[in-house]
């Protein structure tokens, strides 16, 4: 069965090359970036259901990546997952619009609940925008 949509960030190779696999066999459909102008570049031409954003990396870091997702105005949800965590970059992270933070190593399952939590909560926010279109177009 095909589970979600998910873009993996991380200039990590190695790390994003095992992530994507071990995704992939719970049935997510994965796509890989490794850095934050490619991903952008991914979410302006197809649809995501999660990104899983990684904070450290050259160029555009990962706050900057997703304040220029926030700018897209997507209903893809946004999930740091990082090694260089704390609770500044966290608050930081969550006052621009993330869905939550993990920081690594984590558990394979610790990160597969917060992929679900987030494509739940944009599967509900997407439905609430297109009725609140439909309301409008009938109000």
């Amino acid at each position: 069965m095909q589970k979600g949509k998910i873009l993996l960030v991380d200039d990590e190779v190695a790390f994003t090359t095992s992530m994507a696999k071990l995704l992939r066999a719970k049935g997510y459909q994965v796509t890989t970036a490794g850095t934050g102008k490619e991903a952008i570049g991914f979410l302006e031409a197809e649809n995501f259901d999660v990104v899983v954003l990684d904070l450290k990396m050259p160029g555009m870091d990962g706050m900057a990546t997703l304040i220029e997702i926030k700018k897209l105005k997507l209903h893809t949800e946004t999930l740091i997952l990082t090694g260089h965590g704390s609770i500044d970059l966290a608050l930081e992270s969550f006052n621009l619009g993330a869905y939550d933070f993990l920081t690594k190593p984590c558990a394979l399952n610790d990160l597969l609940n917060k992929i679900e939590g987030a494509g739940k909560k944009k599967d509900v926010t997407e439905k609430r925008d297109l009725l609140d279109g439909m309301i409008r177009i009938k109000g």
